[in-house]
């Protein structure tokens, strides 16, 4: 029975698209190998939103060399945003790449891989690259990302609602991997979720590209409520759903409708991340990000005053072309102004086809270090005070399993995405309860399940 092995770079959609490719692989009767050592089929999930995400996953592909010369009846494959942007042209400099298929097209995955699998143990010398390489699109691509391979107690997943971004954020390739946006319907979406409710799963993330954007082409908006906020509201109904979040939002898709929908549906989960990019206007115009610094000062004051205790994290991007040392200090501000419980700074970085990338003013990489630096120092003061402020109190967690820095200890997360950490029974795995929390410690917190003499059964 042949096994294969997965990893994954980049976002929580490429894992949603890595358990697709999973799952089908699994119904055709192949296994899970723990390590790629004892694969038969390895491939590689990538990413493209960043230069070292590519450079890593072709550096990884490129030490698989040798053990193709070793096993030549391995299949080496490349998957997702950086196959569909360089296409066949990852077949040339890695003799050993079998495999390249493309963001819209996971879906086909398990068929390449046993056409390949078949013709490496036939030896067809009419064929001797054995190649596959699909980059092209597929309409309804956006409803194949459905099926599931959940584990022993899991309570948690994802579920991708749409594909693609029209936004065209100078920055970003998004848009020529992911391709432009489609949305699936409510009641397959619905479906979906009651599916992973009935096997066991508590908490829901529903994915997108800029989720909140949801359904915009496709279906009308009703009662003044956008595609978005009905489709929140019937998910919501799910009888045993406990959590519903969403990832990641965009400031121009967060109105009325949505921000009252985060009054009104208490399954909802405390938490939203909100990317800013800059806290300057020109380099927001500069990004063609539709908004300015003040409106998305406005937009958090909004959320905090519709939801008590609510978490707002972000994304952040410094030395982008043009970026002065003021247009930085705008950021900064902005940033220690809002205190964000968390957030993800990242240093520009130069994405083929992109307008940024033929700017004038490109900004010298060890200035975008310096900045990215800094700015950490900022975020990492504001989250130490976020979490130093929970301490003394009882916070529900939904418990997800073992830590993965300590395995013998548990894990679960707070409405607000926080991790908790803490010693109990394995048995608490999956189930909601509360955590007295006793200790802040960097982005975890620590503590005691409340209630211990319960049995987990009753929790």
């Amino acid at each position: 029975m042949p096994r294969f092995f997965i990893k994954t770079y980049g976002c929580q959609m490429n894992e949603r698209d890595s358990e697709q490719v999973a799952h089908s692989l699994i119904m055709r009767g192949f296994e899970r190998a723990a390590h790629e050592i004892e694969a038969d089929v390895i491939l590689l999930n990538t990413c493209s939103v960043r230069d070292m995400a590519e450079q890593k996953a072709l550096g990884k592909m490129g030490m698989f060399s040798q053990m193709a010369k070793r096993r030549p009846e391995v299949v080496f494959g490349f998957l997702g945003c950086m196959a569909q942007a360089r296409g066949d042209a990852l077949l040339v400099g890695l003799p050993h790449l079998d495999l390249v298929v493309g963001t819209q097209k996971f879906h086909r995955v398990a068929d390449y891989v046993e056409r390949l699998l078949e013709k490496k143990r036939t030896r067809r010398m009419d064929d001797p690259r054995f190649s596959i390489c699909d980059t092209e699109e597929e309409i309804g691509s956006a409803e194949t990302i459905r099926d599931h391979e959940l584990k022993q107690r899991q309570a948690t997943a994802f579920v991708s609602i749409m594909q693609g971004c029209n936004m065209h954020c100078t920055f970003c390739i998004v848009p020529r991997t992911r391709g432009a946006e489609r949305s699936r319907s409510i009641e397959a979406i619905v479906f979906e979720v009651r599916e992973l409710v009935a096997r066991g799963v508590k908490e829901v993330t529903l994915l997108g590209q800029i989720v909140n954007l949801y359904g915009r082409h496709e279906f009308p908006t009703v009662q003044g409520k956008s595609p978005f906020v009905q489709l929140l509201e019937a998910v919501h109904k799910i009888d045993g759903l406990e959590r519903l979040r969403f990832t990641s939002p965009h400031p121009i898709g967060f109105r009325d409708d949505l921000i009252q929908a985060l009054a009104d549906l208490p399954k909802l989960a405390e938490h939203v991340h909100l990317p800013v990019q800059s806290g300057s206007n020109r380099i927001l115009k500069a990004m063609h990000r539709p908004y300015t610094a003040e409106r998305y000062r406005s937009l958090v004051d909004r959320i905090r005053q519709t939801r008590n205790d609510v978490a707002i994290t972000t994304d952040v991007i410094v030395g982008f072309p043009g970026e002065s040392e003021q247009d930085y200090a705008q950021t900064r501000a902005l940033v220690e102004e809002i205190q964000f419980d968390n957030a993800f700074v990242f240093r520009y970085s130069t994405r083929r086809d992109t307008p940024a990338a033929v700017m004038a003013g490109q900004v010298d990489e060890q200035v975008k270090a310096q900045r990215n630096q800094d700015l950490l120092s900022v975020v990492d003061a504001s989250a130490r005070r976020a979490n130093e402020r929970l301490v003394g109190r009882d916070l529900e967690i939904l418990c997800e399993g073992p830590s993965r820095t300590n395995t013998a200890r548990l894990m679960g997360r707070t409405r607000t995405n926080k991790i908790v950490v803490f010693e109990g029974n394995p048995e608490y795995t999956g189930k909601i309860f509360e955590v007295a929390i006793k200790q802040a410690n960097g982005f975890s917190l620590y503590g005691t399940p409340a209630v211990q003499t319960s049995s987990p059964a009753h929790l």
